[in-house]
């Protein structure tokens, strides 16, 4: 946790708003974006499908194949605490919400997707675009899958597959010919928060990767080993602008852009938004 208030309050100290952005591309996406002020009538949706999660009582076991939990001492879990503790928060699930409506890619992977908040998000901004969500628990898995049925219709789920396996088994088999010819076009890493792990599925994916491509990387400054991968990623030479938003890092592989990174407070009124929950 000393870690974790440390960077915190380094990332404030160093973070900018939309006026000290000088690259028109960034300077667009925070202002359009970040700071995109329309309630959109699908935060509703967001809303009322974490409020199930909160009300479920539902127990299930959980494997953790990363970094494991600060919180919770046991792997059985019910699912009202990890809606509320772990999983994202509606904040996020709006701004990730506002982010895959910015850009509207054209694939979308989700690398841990635990209770379906951030799926879900992601369903309703991308109505006709293939999302495939990994997630390496078979029991979180298997509930998230069954929970979608029994609260959305068949029409809301037809771009979502539910896919239950490692991270790295999943990328190294999966076959991506439904895809015709391009690549992961959006993906969202929100599992296994590990130095070595993420780093590993950056080496993995990273010749996939196209000019068009975002990554967005949760969790960065979780631990002193994630905020090592960061740098590492931020480094790489096909990389050219990232974003630190303190949760996240984002990441762009456009080569008309000088390579640069940003310290970025997605947040325009409101310095203390990372304390709206602690991450596990």
């Amino acid at each position: 946790m000393q870690h974790f208030l440390k960077s915190y309050f380094k990332f404030l100290l160093n973070s900018k708003n939309e006026h000290g952005v000088h690259s028109p591309f960034v300077f667009d996406l925070v202002t359009n974006c970040f700071y995109d002020e329309t309630n959109y009538y699908e935060y509703e949706n967001i809303i009322d499908y974490k409020k199930s999660l909160i009300e479920d009582k539902t127990k299930i076991n959980v494997t953790d194949f990363g970094a494991g939990s600060r919180i919770f001492k046991t792997n059985r879990r019910e699912v009202s605490k990890i809606a509320k503790i772990a999983g994202i928060s509606t904040y996020r699930a709006k701004l990730l919400f506002r982010l895959i409506n910015y850009f509207q890619p054209s694939t979308f992977l989700e690398l841990g997707t635990s209770l379906g908040i951030a799926t879900y998000a992601a369903s309703i901004a991308l109505k006709n675009t293939k999302i495939i969500s990994v997630e390496g628990c078979r029991e979180t898995s298997q509930f998230t899958s069954n929970k979608f049925l029994k609260c959305f219709n068949l029409e809301q789920l037809e771009n979502i597959d539910f896919i239950n396996s490692e991270f790295e088994i999943f990328l190294h088999d999966f076959d991506k010919s439904s895809f015709s010819d391009t690549d992961w076009n959006m993906v969202y890493f929100d599992g296994n928060h590990s130095k070595v792990a993420t780093l590993k599925y950056f080496d993995i994916l990273i010749e996939t990767t196209t000019n068009k491509t975002i990554w967005i990387f949760d969790d960065i400054h979780w631990s002193k080993d994630m905020e090592e991968a960061w740098e590492i990623i931020k480094r790489h030479p096909k990389v050219t602008v990232t974003i630190d938003t303190f949760q996240w890092g984002i990441v762009f592989f456009r080569k008309e852009q000088v390579k640069e990174h940003f310290i970025i407070n997605p947040n325009k009124n409101i310095s203390s938004y990372i304390f709206e929950r602690i991450r596990i």
